[in-house]
């Protein structure tokens, strides 16, 4: 590829091979940010199935990379062999060595933790938030439907999924757009120093109110995890920082990121949102296809005893990263991938993941979506992006534009 560099040979370790070794700028080289979605599909021409990244930014890590959604697909239900262990890059106190709850708890462990949530993100939890949500998206629209105009990103695609995941944390409405500077910090800057302050910003936070919580608990998320007993016991201090702080870096970016890359799409896409419109009964089918076409994340895992995938020899302690987005289009599974097809025969799609740890919220983003689209269509059926705007993407492991400023 053009912008492919020469990759740090010294970074590499021996048993990797020379030809599987690249440097292709994911997450933050020119290509990528040009068109993210694009680029990642394109990896099926440009890149072998499996390669070997070493790291391009100060807190990624030297990795594995999987675009085929064969071996994605293993990966992510194999858990003995392709542990969860240190799978997150955010830096972390060395003095306080939690883990990332339930995300860094393989099985038998893991369920005895996911279960504690189980009803609330369930199909049935979240089809009780049908309501709140449809008004919550008709109060955001009509802040800026008379005007002609909104910035996506901060009028809508922001301000609905977050103040949805706040109201059940049970945290402070009022502090959403702080909260959402502690996660862009920690999620996107490229700059270990910012990533760290963002860190401890958000530490010091959920520490605090872990300790209110404590004291005053409600039948919010944050107290629930509280008082768990998973098989009778209390958690520890450290399972309870571990289980809310992961909660909150994932539920400030995912949903945020996806609503504007699908809200671009359908900005540049008129006549598909006039089929959307004419089809109020395949919704599901029209969120699904739109997930698979516009995910957002990557799935990072820790190989726990050496193995070898399509013929490529890893070994114990090798890092490997599922590229998410580029599976969700490898040909081999999902005919003319490229193609935004409503009436895609439904097979499983990589957006949340997948096995044992697939996405929690996945029941919610589905229901946000759905109801986001239809909502905003019926108000606003006619935008698309403001003449002259430059679309610019965010750097790092969740994929989506910076700003969306839309016009009608």
């Amino acid at each position: 590829m053009g912008s492919q560099k020469t990759p740090d040979m010294s970074r590499v370790p021996e048993h990797v091979p020379a030809d599987l070794v690249r440097t292709i700028g994911l997450t933050m080289g020119p290509e990528f940010l040009a068109a993210p979605h694009a680029f990642m599909a394109d990896l099926h021409r440009t890149q072998p199935p499996i390669f070997f990244n070493p790291a391009e930014a100060e807190q990624a890590k030297d990795a594995w990379m999987l675009t085929k959604y064969e071996d994605c697909y293993y990966v992510l239900r194999h858990p003995e062999i392709f542990s969860t262990r240190g799978a997150t890059p955010f830096p972390r106190d060395p003095d306080n060595p939690f883990k990332f709850i339930p995300l860094e708890i393989d099985p038998p462990y893991h369920r005895r933790y996911r279960n504690i949530l189980a009803p609330i993100f369930s199909p049935q939890g979240v089809g009780a938030l049908e309501g709140y949500i449809r008004d919550l998206a008709n109060t955001l629209i009509d802040e800026f439907v008379d005007k002609g105009e909104c910035e996506f990103t901060t009028d809508f695609g922001r301000p609905l999924p977050v103040s949805v995941f706040l109201d059940l944390m049970g945290l402070p409405q009022e502090m959403r757009d702080e909260f959402v500077s502690w996660a862009v910090g920690l999620l996107h800057s490229q700059d270990r120093s910012v990533a760290e302050q963002s860190m401890m910003s958000i530490v010091t936070y959920l520490q605090q109110v872990i300790r209110e919580k404590s004291e005053n608990p409600d039948d919010k998320v944050i107290s629930t995890i509280i008082q768990a007993k998973p098989d009778g016991q209390p958690m520890t201090g450290q399972e309870i920082f571990g289980f809310v702080l992961f909660l909150f870096i994932g539920g400030l970016d995912t949903v945020f990121a996806t609503l504007n890359n699908v809200f671009l799409w359908l900005a540049q896409n008129p006549e598909r949102r006039r089929e959307i419109i004419d089809s109020p009964d395949n919704i599901s089918n029209i969120v699904e296809e739109l997930l698979r076409a516009n995910a957002v994340t990557f799935s990072g895992r820790t190989v726990e005893q050496d193995c070898e995938l399509r013929g490529v020899k890893m070994k114990k302690d090798d890092k490997v990263t599922c590229i998410l987005p580029a599976a969700n289009f490898d040909a081999d599974i999902f005919d003319n991938p490229l193609e935004v097809n409503f009436h895609r025969p439904r097979k499983p799609i990589l957006s949340f993941a997948g096995g044992v740890h697939s996405c929690m919220g996945a029941h919610l983003a589905r229901l946000e979506m759905k109801v986001c689209i239809t909502e905003f269509l019926r108000r606003i059926p006619d935008f698309q992006v403001k003449q002259g705007a430059r679309i610019e993407y965010w750097p790092g492991g969740v994929i989506g534009p910076k700003s969306l400023p839309l016009t009608w």
